[in-house]
């Protein structure tokens, strides 16, 4: 699996988590929402060591930035609510950030 298909995996994994804790708890569903929210979660955990960075933070720095990019995408499709030039803007720079981070020539 590709580094981009690992964290694009692990931001739809943890998109569906958050939503389905969002649904019990804003969204007056059942509690059961919760268990495969709660999966979802843990795949997206799992998703995350997968990626090529060698430590941890960095990996989740780097996810960050496609996660942000994730969630406008659901913003849209899944709110109906459009990005507006300045989310999209505001992504950009986070995505060029975090492709800095994946592919930076670091030494030893």
């Amino acid at each position: 699996m590709t580094t981009l298909a690992i964290y694009l995996a692990a931001a739809v994994a943890e998109l569906t988590g958050c939503f389905a804790v969002w649904a019990w708890a804003r969204l007056d569903r059942s509690p059961l929402w919760l268990v495969p929210g709660m999966a979802s979660l843990a795949l997206f955990a799992w998703l995350l060591t997968l990626s090529a960075a060698d430590q941890s933070g960095r990996a989740f720095a780097i996810y960050g930035g496609v996660y942000i990019v994730a969630s406008l995408v659901w913003l849209w499709l899944v709110d109906g609510q459009r990005p507006d030039v300045w989310d999209i803007a505001g992504a950009t720079v986070c995505l060029a950030g975090a492709a800095i981070m994946l592919w930076a020539p670091r030494g030893g």
